[in-house]
């Protein structure tokens, strides 16, 4: 962690899933609050800071309130940029997102019949047809539109299930807009969460491409990809230049030695080599070494699939690369 002064951690698939937490991600993030400072940054909505802390202390984190910050006051902001103080502004969310339109001085409210200026969204479990309904009415009247953010996906103990991004896609097909996006990957909240723990050099920290990883490349900061939630090794080999993270890992634990054997370009790959043969990847395991690391083989297979544009499928050398492959679930060709 040398270098590094504060880690800028996602919450769901990386810290939990659902009301639990992933093996080792308390322990870990416990550990490095020692040598640097630790802020919970979630692309989530749907609930205050204070709400999520008491969440993040009951799993056994050390947190407060000010540790955590959310879309919806990253949303809350940006909206703010937009408004005169006390404009009404049309919340399609939770009560804590209305809460944050409060806390800049705007004021929420919930139908088009009010005049709001400005919509603003975030996800909830209770949004229907009728809250959709006003947003459409408001936004075919060309008010500005926010949205907390745009994951199509909100990973949880059962699965994937629909995130703010598939409600946001409702009102894109309703309206013909498109919301300025307030979270991850676009800059403001992560550079609002920068702001406040006074970093120089921040580590993005997430389970996501499209959103942790491509936020990190927005603000220039190096990142850490975790795989426990909604990124997959199949999604990492063909992964665009500003979704490919600085290191992977298996999971949070990473964190609690040297960072180095993580970097994809130049860490630990002991045990595998690669090699391209026309447009596959060909996967070898060295027979000298009987470890089984599935993040050391995905580093070797990122190297090379990287060096070039396309969508290489992968193939095995051996038993033991044929294995490997079929536990990462990459695409085989």
């Amino acid at each position: 962690m040398t270098g590094y002064d504060a880690l800028l951690v996602d919450l769901d698939g990386t810290v939990y899933r659902g009301p639990e937490a992933i093996e080792g991600a308390v322990e870990s993030l416990e550990a490095v609050r020692r040598t640097a400072t630790v802020s919970y940054v979630t692309n989530n909505a749907s609930r205050g800071p204070d709400e999520v802390a008491d969440q993040l202390r009951s799993l056994g984190l050390t947190v407060v309130p000010e540790d955590v910050v959310t879309s919806a006051q990253a949303g809350a902001a940006v909206v703010a940029g937009h408004c005169e103080p006390g404009d009404p502004v049309l919340v399609v969310g939770t009560e804590a997102l209305a809460e944050e339109i409060r806390l800049v001085g705007l004021t929420p409210v919930r139908s088009d019949e009010d005049a709001p200026v400005a919509v603003v969204q975030g996800h909830s479990p209770d949004t229907g047809w009728r809250i959709l309904a006003e947003a459409g009415l408001a936004l075919n009247r060309g008010v500005h539109w926010v949205a907390c953010n745009v994951d199509p996906t909100l990973p949880n103990e059962r699965g994937l299930m629909p995130g703010n991004g598939s409600m946001v896609a409702a009102l894109r097909t309703a309206s013909g807009r498109e919301p300025e996006v307030a979270g991850k990957p676009a800059a403001p909240l992560l550079r609002q969460a920068v702001d406040r723990a006074g970093a120089g050099h921040p580590l993005v920290i997430g389970d996501r491409l499209d959103t942790d990883i491509a936020g990190g490349h927005a603000i220039d900061a190096d990142t850490l990809l975790v795989l426990t939630g909604v990124s997959t090794a199949a999604d990492l080999l063909p992964a665009a230049p500003g979704h490919r993270p600085t290191f992977l890992g298996a999971d949070l634990t990473v964190l609690d030695g040297d960072l180095a054997p993580t970097h994809v370009a130049t860490g630990d790959t002991a045990g595998w080599s690669v090699d391209r043969d026309g447009d596959a990847l060909v996967l070898s395991a060295d027979g000298d070494d009987t470890r089984d690391d599935a993040a050391a083989a995905l580093r070797a297979l990122c190297r090379v699939a990287w060096e070039s544009d396309g969508h290489p499928g992968v193939r095995a050398a051996d038993d033991r690369a044929a294995r490997m492959i079929s536990a990462l679930g990459l695409p085989t060709g």
